[in-house]
């Protein structure tokens, strides 16, 4: 592998010497330069790898200057500046325009090896999503959104199998894009010029989906007055992506099965086989092993779909230390800009104590959660600066965050009521918003939407249930 080359821009030579011996003996090829404008001389002649540049290099051009004449120019150099005498000033505009970091003198050079290593990685990350979405001809409606070393995999693999006829396999969570997937395989397959018909297994009762599948004849049942054909049938030169297919019945799958092995099937009421040519693309929120060993899904059908599976990972594994590479933060960037508010030609905004919130959920719901949240932020906003009291979470993320997610089904089972049930997540949701308010029940009203006389009124019903404790003392003591 051809090692990196790295110009070190600095008017002190000390500083120059110290990192030409460093860089050296960490596997890097050195170029020096001892001011602004040698640095852009050199950089022009022969773009880096990457830049260091100390920002004051008197008499001559500053380090900030330097990157606005690269740009000008449209040479795209990864920039780390460092400077003894910067302000905060100086570190907002050089991030602002594109610097990579901002490391103040004197640096620590094991950090400052850190550093750079963390730059290669992400610069590496991001031509590989490029080369990835070359290949797999992404257009600019594409939606899925990820840079996390997760999704860069499920690119690669996207890109290795969409050309084939293979039948694929998407299991993940609800909420995790498993959708997105398959249309991005049928976008980048030799099929693309075809139909990419869905069908929601999940939504049909047997019979209605088996039609929907195989469509049926005249007079098969009560109300077919007319020849139908399926879903598959439609599908024809195409691609047909089976939602939740965990949902299907064993009746369903052992004729599914049958068109996975033939690519054949007759209608319902019909005797007449017709042969389709379709690419078989299933997802489902189950993990399908798990409920073959139950007897829910047939383990024959199990095998014919998973020639190529894959693995949508939950919102809560697409979290990176670098956050360049932290999913979470990267599609609230890209909500808030999609979300505008009444048309608005310009996006919102989200501060950081806001963003913080967003950061720090486990957003059970995954995406969906996210973008839902998010644009309903934005709409509480009017499309201005999203604060913290406009980050407003679903009951049920609420109830978990404080004692656990609610089972309504085992709750329900025990003999609670829905009435019951209702007040419990209310009495969490509002002992989590003056918590998260430090008692304040003004700042706890506005987390929750609520005017102050609302939340009050709130308060002295809950505190009045029966075997209620009191929950400003719940408030103070948790």
């Amino acid at each position: 592998m051809t090692s990196k080359r790295i110009l070190v821009a600095d008017d002190e030579q000390p500083i120059v010497a110290l990192l030409e011996t460093f860089l050296r003996e960490e596997g890097y090829e050195f170029e020096g330069a001892w001011s602004g404008e040698e640095a852009l001389e050199k950089a022009k002649a022969t773009p880096p790898d990457l830049l260091l540049v100390d920002i004051y290099m008197p008499p001559g051009i500053d380090g900030l200057e330097v990157i606005k004449r690269l740009q000008a120019e449209k040479l795209r150099v990864p920039v780390i500046v460092f400077t003894a005498q910067g302000t905060s000033q100086m570190a907002i505009e050089a991030m602002q325009l594109g610097a990579y970091d901002y490391i103040p003198k004197p640096f620590d050079l094991d950090e400052l090896a850190l550093t750079i290593k963390r730059l290669f990685a992400y610069e590496a990350l991001k031509e590989e999503v490029h080369e990835l979405k070359e290949q797999l001809r992404f257009d600019p409606s594409d939606r899925i959104i990820g840079r996390s070393p997760s999704m860069v995999e499920i690119f690669k693999t996207i890109g290795r199998i969409a050309r084939s006829d293979a039948t694929v396999l998407v299991m993940g969570e609800t909420g995790t894009g498993k959708e997105l997937v398959a249309e991005q395989i049928h976008r980048a397959s030799n099929r693309r010029g075809g139909p990419l018909i869905k069908v929601a297994c999940a939504t049909l009762p047997e019979t209605l989906l088996e039609s929907e599948l195989f469509g049926h004849e005249k007079g098969s049942f009560t109300s077919a007055i007319n020849q139908r054909k399926g879903r598959f049938e439609l599908a024809h030169k195409g691609t047909i992506f089976l939602d939740e297919i965990g949902e299907m019945t064993l009746t369903t799958q052992r004729k599914l099965l049958r068109v996975l092995q033939e690519r054949e099937f007759e209608r319902v009421g019909g005797s007449i086989p017709i042969r389709v040519d379709v690419r078989i693309i299933a997802a489902t929120n189950k993990w399908l092993p798990d409920e073959v060993a139950k007897g829910n899904f047939r383990e024959d059908l199990y095998y014919r779909l998973n020639v190529v599976t894959i693995e949508m990972p939950p919102l809560r594994e697409r979290r990176h230390d670098d956050e360049n590479l932290d999913d979470v933060r990267n599609l609230t960037f890209h909500f808030v800009d999609k979300h505008r508010f009444n048309n608005s030609p310009t996006p919102a905004r989200i501060s950081e104590e806001a963003l913080e919130l967003v950061l720090q959920h486990s957003f059970p719901g995954n995406v969906r959660e996210l973008e839902n949240l998010i644009e309903r932020a934005v709409v509480m906003a009017q499309g201005g600066m999203i604060m913290p009291q406009h980050i407003v979470f679903s009951h049920a993320a609420v109830a978990g965050s404080t004692a656990g997610p609610i089972d309504v089904e085992q709750a329900l089972r025990r003999g609670q009521t829905l009435q019951n049930l209702l007040a419990g997540v209310e009495r969490r949701a509002v002992l989590f918003a003056i918590q998260e308010c430090g008692g304040d029940r003004e700042g706890a009203a506005r987390f929750l939407g609520l005017d102050r006389a609302a939340l009050e009124e709130k308060l002295r019903r809950l505190n009045a249930g029966e075997g209620r404790e009191d929950l400003d003392s719940d408030a103070a003591g948790e």
